[in-house]
């Protein structure tokens, strides 16, 4: 099966479709969990089928550290590697050219903090060395493992993207910090844009679907600029990143610059937002498939989704697992959840494996986040092809009655 995306249906900005890849189709909009090193940590293949997955998404610096792309293609690419037949995208490397970089010695991510919002952590200040140095080659940077020097380009991130035989693959790009001012934004984008062209070049004739970064942080004449460059190129798909502003309300801003300039007829992808008011304001706006970390790591630390309205739910919409008051509480997570950590375990247990420090709490908290996300991203696109988007997304915010 080639590469390409049916529009399904489409009602102002919000559209409903699939993107279909040479290891299957992806029913969009979707979100695809991470799998850094080739594994979506604590779960095995047959575990993310039973929680709803549809695709992946892995990375492409992790991956070339550690075991090395040579190695994978030898073993049969990724989805042998790692026994995922469903699709996989990888990342160019870009953001840990930003994480191990900017985002250091800003104390930042992407978006103004770690995470995005109006109570983000305010930036820590310049506290860790940067380990990556930005040229018109490259990005040579020093291993987080043992200190080792490497180079990271436009060619060898495609050859590496391209060894480890991912469907979708990214151009390589410079991801700015939010701290960065227009000037340096603005040399960051000529620069992106110049590497975009070595990846266009760089490919070889494979069935990987190639997308191109917009770039431009939260300027809206930068990301004009890069709309204007990058649209016309003969990309398979686009994917939105760079810095994206400061707060929730300058990544809203940076969407509606950005994606009505994109054709109908290419995938569009959210890089690095999983939180489920980002989801539906990214839905609203037209895009497509989105990743993050956030369901695993948050069930790593012991939180797991519950839904709006519910007694303790954390701003960030869960509740912490290591609270005392679940010590001998005998009941799920959610009673109307069709996990296999709902169906079994009570919150007592979950708790008691927490304090244990059993590995079993990652495996079923991420079991649960990542069905409760999933299910969630089901219902949007029922909620698209039934015209009910907007009524759907007020009743999953309503509070409890």
């Amino acid at each position: 099966m080639s590469f390409r995306y049916e529009l399904v249906q489409q009602r102002g900005r919000t559209r409903r479709g699939r993107i279909h890849t040479p290891h299957g189709i992806i029913e969009t909009p979707e979100f695809l969990p991470v799998g850094t090193q080739a594994t979506v940590k604590a779960l095995t293949p047959p575990q993310l089928r039973e929680c709803g997955v549809q695709g992946l998404l892995a990375n492409t610096y992790h991956l070339y550290l550690r075991p090395g792309s040579e190695l994978v293609e030898k073993m049969g690419g990724l989805h042998r590697f790692m026994q995922w037949p469903g699709p996989i995208m990888t990342d160019s490397g870009g953001f840990q050219a930003f994480s191990l970089g900017a985002g250091r010695e800003h104390g930042v991510g992407k978006i103004g903090g770690v995470f995005p919002g109006s109570n983000a952590k305010k930036p820590r200040g310049a506290v860790l060395p940067n380990m990556v140095k930005i040229s018109e080659e490259g990005v040579r940077f020093r291993s987080h493992l043992d200190g080792s020097s490497h180079l990271l380009t436009p060619e060898s991130s495609i050859r590496i993207q391209e060894e480890l035989g991912a469907d979708m693959i990214l151009a390589f790009d410079e991801c700015t910090s939010p701290l960065a001012d227009k000037a340096y934004t603005e040399n960051s984008l000529e620069r992106t844009h110049r590497w975009a062209l070595r990846c266009l070049e760089a490919r070889r004739d494979t069935p990987q679907a190639l997308y191109g970064i917009l770039q431009g942080g939260a300027y809206p004449d930068l990301r004009q600029r890069t709309l204007d460059f990058m649209v016309p190129l003969p990309w398979q798909g686009f994917a939105v990143g760079g810095s994206l502003g400061k707060t929730k309300e300058e990544m809203h801003q940076v969407l509606d610059w950005t994606v009505p300039g994109l054709p109908d007829d290419k995938p569009r992808h959210l890089l690095g937002i999983g939180e489920f008011e980002d989801l539906f304001e990214g839905v609203a706006r037209g895009i497509d498939t989105f990743d993050c970390v956030i369901p695993t790591r948050f069930a790593r630390n012991g939180h797991v989704f519950v839904k709006p309205g519910t007694p303790g739910r954390s701003p960030r919409g869960t509740w912490n697992l290591l609270n005392a008051r679940f010590r001998d509480l005998d009941q799920p997570i959610q009673s109307d959840c069709a996990c296999y950590a709902c169906q079994n375990f009570s919150l007592a247990y979950l708790r008691h494996l927490h304090k244990a420090d059993e590995i079993l709490a990652y495996t079923l908290g991420s079991m649960h986040n990542l069905h409760f996300l999933l299910t969630l991203m089901g219902d949007m696109r029922q909620a698209l092809e039934e015209d009910r988007f907007e009524t759907f997304r007020q009743s999953f915010f309503a509070p409890a009655s």
